[in-house]
């Protein structure tokens, strides 16, 4: 065999072909993860919606709005896991404000707030109240 003959990859050529998926990756990573808080985000605002019209229902057979803790037996655990008072939900946490309140406090207004706090990354939240309107108050 000649030197002319052998066949393969040069180590040039490997590096090229690394470096150039070390690119496209550097690329699709950040995008991959922005749609995932995408998706979440989405997902937690549907959730407050769900959460609203419950307590429309809520308020019309009990006279008050409902707790997290009873609007989620109501919905038979669909809106997340129960971590009395609050609710957890993929990466945001459900909570109302007061976090207890009265029966008396819940016959005029509630305030739930959905949380996505992770440490390193951007905090969301979002805000809903009796009126229905959520309202997005971070970033």
């Amino acid at each position: 065999m000649s030197k002319g003959d052998e066949s393969g990859f040069s180590l040039i050529e490997l590096i090229l072909v690394v470096t150039i998926i070390a690119i496209v990756a550097a690329i699709a990573v950040p995008a991959f993860q922005k749609g995932m808080t995408a998706a979440e985000n989405g997902s937690s605002f549907a959730t407050l919606r769900v959460i609203s019209s419950t307590q429309v229902n809520f308020f019309a057979q009990n006279g008050r709005f409902g707790r997290l803790t009873e609007l989620q037996r109501v919905l038979n655990g669909a809106l997340g896991t129960t971590v009395d008072p609050n609710v957890l939900r993929g990466k945001y946490i459900f909570e109302m404000n007061p976090a207890t309140p009265t029966d008396e406090e819940l016959k005029n207004e509630f305030t739930i707030t959905a949380t996505r706090s992770i440490a390193g990354d951007i905090t969301y939240k979002y805000e809903l109240t009796h009126t229905g309107e959520i309202v997005q108050i971070l970033p």
